[in-house]
């Protein structure tokens, strides 16, 4: 409870390039003293409570958006080289496409404020970010480690080269359903098969091959800049075995569940496996050349029926996948993002905004200090309003089953427990056993009720019907993003906390 808790004191760009050059005081059509962009509408909220009339906010990142997934306009360009400051939560919650266009657009006299990156400075805590599904195959991702460049810089990972008896799809599925396919051996390799992650970023994807046996994908890296210079930094090779009956090469070490990550340094330009240590928990740095990654029979599918998945082969062949088990695009780091699921970060995000504030518009000093000692003031009644109602759900409640992982900071604060995503597999209709799973997984808990986010719920039929088969409740709840109903931090979170303790409480069914 609150008591245990640590307290402390492309064409887009080029449309727009001509204008991230340009200086001088902000060209909004306002009378605000300080023209502001945000990437999402949270942090719009917490700036427009500090700046009040002095500043002109807007969001990148729509209501109802998703940070993970949303594709910046040239209309968000444009907000954002009109700027004077532009705030952004940091920690990699942001699609990376979204800070490339922060930083190739904002004029260079605009300072790039990401939050939750000094959070701690300002009285707020930074978690690691926990994800564990429990799936029974390997769950397998991409990451690059070690920071190279400046603002904006990113690795790009291309396959160059597919040694097996089938071909082999890496693809991500949206949170609206819809496949963004990275490599695909069917033509060959070329530069399209291949995808660019921020410095110490890690995406959840897709692996899928068509037959069974043994693979080996070689993948190279290179770090690109804003300005388009680009430099090589390493390859290496990797080997697969599909189905039960592929044998692995004698001495390898063979991984076959947990968490890992097809990784690459871009500072020593190493390419390894990290895994995660079964025992301390801790990554493993494993050489490719002495590490087998097992797609065992378990893990086959079929190709959906949905056009969209034509790329995948004819509609009900066989494949064998390794799921990316998260719902949607989901780049991140080792830390979690969604700090302000504590009332008490969102007051560190005020801090630190008041501050910012000040710097740019010294004049402002008094008008953002009275208002953001007022909104403090009302952040600390929320932040008791809401343990004061969370306190109410017994014990044996106190689990969450979510749509995505957005809540772990809310749960270390409140007393909670993250049980789990409610979607392991985007996208695909689950076999009956993966149903039966699901439901065996909520009954096995015993949660009264699972929980939609509104921005997500439309991925979540099977939820719903499991649910309404296990007779558990199906409730609300809001983590990355408003809606027409919920349009302000405040709102959110009481809602947010009136809701658990409902569909939680004594009384939920």
């Amino acid at each position: 409870m609150r008591g245990h808790r640590r307290r402390t004191t492309a064409a887009l760009v080029a449309a727009s390039a001509l204008l991230s050059g340009c200086s001088g005081p902000h060209t909004g059509s306002s009378d605000a003293e300080l023209t502001v962009s945000t990437t999402t509408a949270i942090i719009a909220d917490l700036v427009e409570q500090v700046g009040g009339d002095r500043v002109d906010v807007t969001s990148i990142v729509p209501h109802h958006g998703d940070p993970h997934s949303y594709e910046p306009s040239p209309g968000d360009a444009a907000k954002v080289a009109r700027a004077d400051v532009v705030f952004s939560n940091g920690l990699l919650l942001e699609e990376p496409g979204i800070m490339k266009m922060v930083h190739t657009n904002a004029r260079k006299s605009a300072p790039k404020i990401e939050v939750a990156e000094q959070l701690e400075q300002y009285g707020g805590t930074v978690i690691k970010l926990e994800e564990d599904l429990g799936l029974d195959v390997l769950w397998l991702g991409w990451a690059v480690e070690g920071r190279v460049g400046g603002d904006g810089s990113q690795v790009r990972t291309t396959a160059t080269k597919l040694e097996g008896p089938g071909e082999l799809r890496v693809y991500l599925t949206d949170t609206l359903g819809r496949p963004q396919v990275y490599m695909d051996s069917a033509n060959g390799f070329d530069d399209a098969d291949s995808f660019a992650l921020p410095p110490e970023a890690h995406t959840h994807v897709n692996w899928a091959f068509s037959e069974p046996g043994t693979y080996r994908l070689t993948v190279e890296g290179r770090t690109e800049t804003l300005d388009g210079t680009t430099e090589e930094i390493g390859s290496g090779t990797f080997t697969f075995t599909v189905g039960d009956d592929a044998e692995a090469p004698q001495g390898a070490r063979v991984l076959d569940g947990g968490h890992a990550d097809v990784t690459l340094n871009a500072e020593t330009g190493k390419v390894y496996v990290r895994a995660d240590d079964d025992k301390s928990g801790e990554p493993e740095r494993l050489p490719a050349d002495d590490v087998v990654l097992n797609v065992p029979d378990r893990a086959k599918e079929t190709v959906p029926k949905e056009q969209p998945y034509a790329f995948l082969g004819a509609a009900g062949d066989e494949l064998w996948v390794l799921p990316q088990a998260v719902i949607g695009k989901h780049v991140h780091g080792e830390m979690d993002p969604h700090a302000w699921a504590d009332v008490a970060n969102a007051q560190a995000y005020v801090r630190r905004i008041e501050a910012e504030l000040i710097k740019a518009d010294p004049d402002g000093k008094a008008t953002y200090e009275k208002n953001a000692a007022a909104y403090l003031k009302t952040l600390g009644a929320l932040d008791e309003e809401v343990a004061r109602k969370l306190a109410t759900v017994p014990e044996r409640n106190r689990k969450l089953i979510t749509t995505h992982d957005a809540f772990g900071y809310l749960a270390k604060a409140y007393g909670m427990e993250v049980a789990g995503f409610v979607v392991p597999v985007p996208n695909q209709e689950p076999s009956a056993a993966e149903v039966e799973e699901l439901g065996g997984t909520i009954r096995e808990k015993k949660v009264p009720s699972v929980f939609l986010e509104p921005n997500l719920a439309a991925r979540a039929d099977v939820l719903r019907r499991v649910a309404e088969d296990a007779g558990v409740g199906i409730c609300t709840i809001y983590g990355d993003s408003f809606d027409d109903r919920v349009q302000d931090y405040v709102s959110m979170m009481r809602h947010n906390a009136t809701e658990l303790a409902k569909c939680l409480g004594e009384d939920a069914r």
